[in-house]
């Protein structure tokens, strides 16, 4: 075994006595990003090349620093973004809502879909849309200067568009004219913060975490804004906690304009995002 093995032997046990969900992944991809080379390749470090830069990143990981922090970047689906304090890290259980609804744009009869991206943090789903859905024309909102730097460094020279502003009043210009809304907004609830895994409750924005007593705050204010800038049989798309299941379709009543509500499960069959149909007249 080379010294950098050796190394990655001990660093995934230093991770796993510290918590860390997966030591053994982490541990490899912090040792190919201090060396730079790929996962696969690290059995090709010269005994020579082993960089002791390495431990210093396993000691930010071992503090429940975020991985994604540490290297700048994040992998979406057929993306790798960038990340850093003041953005929210997009999670794997993301990419089964973006998958709803890429599926649900390509079944629309409809040339160029126009799209909304709500609260976009780092621009994560609406570069997976305009990326996978091609004659796509997408609209990102956020709110956070934070969070918008990182945004604008993902979308920049993409096809996204991105506006600073309140995902409640922004966009008036293309109300009635949307195909598909989608959010990943925040929806933990303010009683739970204590249980939230210290990589989100103390690097992730709070902004983009927290939303009220039972977490549903943002997403009542985001069922107005995406009625108003959806046309008639326009589509939502919302993820939520896995907790919230049962709460979040009747958020989409049929007496506030919307029909065929449903909660969809992600990969792990855990209820993760609502759907609705805005009603046509």
């Amino acid at each position: 075994m080379n010294v950098l093995l050796a190394e990655v032997a001990q660093a995934t046990q230093r991770l796993a006595d510290a918590g860390v969900p997966s030591p053994r992944f982490d541990a490899e991809e912090l040792a190919a990003f201090v060396h730079g080379v790929g996962r696969g390749e690290l059995h090709r470090v010269a005994d020579a090349d082993f960089d002791a830069r390495y431990w210093e990143a396993v000691a930010r990981r071992e503090a429940r620093e975020p991985l994604q922090h540490i290297t700048g970047r994040a992998f979406f689906r057929y993306l790798e973004l960038y990340v850093g304090a003041g953005v929210f890290v997009p999670r794997p259980e993301t990419e089964s809502v973006v998958g709803w609804a890429i599926d649900a744009v390509r079944a629309m009869d409809v040339a160029e879909p126009l799209i909304v991206d709500l609260c976009t943090g780092s621009g994560a789903i609406a570069l997976a849309l305009a990326q996978e859905v091609p004659r796509s024309r997408v609209h990102a909102v956020e709110l956070d200067e934070s969070a918008l730097v990182w945004a604008r460094k993902n979308v920049e020279g993409s096809r996204v568009t991105l506006h600073q502003g309140d995902a409640r009043t922004a966009l008036g210009e293309l109300d009635g004219q949307v195909d598909l809304v989608i959010s990943n907004p925040p929806y933990i609830p303010l009683t739970e913060w204590e249980y939230v895994a210290p990589e989100a409750r103390d690097h992730d924005p709070q902004v983009a975490l927290f939303s009220g007593e039972d977490g549903l705050d943002v997403i009542r204010g985001l069922e107005r804004t995406a009625h108003r800038l959806l046309r008639p049989g326009g589509v939502v798309v919302v993820e939520h906690a896995d907790t919230q299941g049962g709460q979040v379709p009747w958020i989409f009543t049929e007496d506030r304009g919307w029909a065929d509500a449903a909660d969809h499960p992600d990969l792990n069959n855990r209820p993760r995002f609502a759907t609705a149909r805005r009603e046509v007249p």
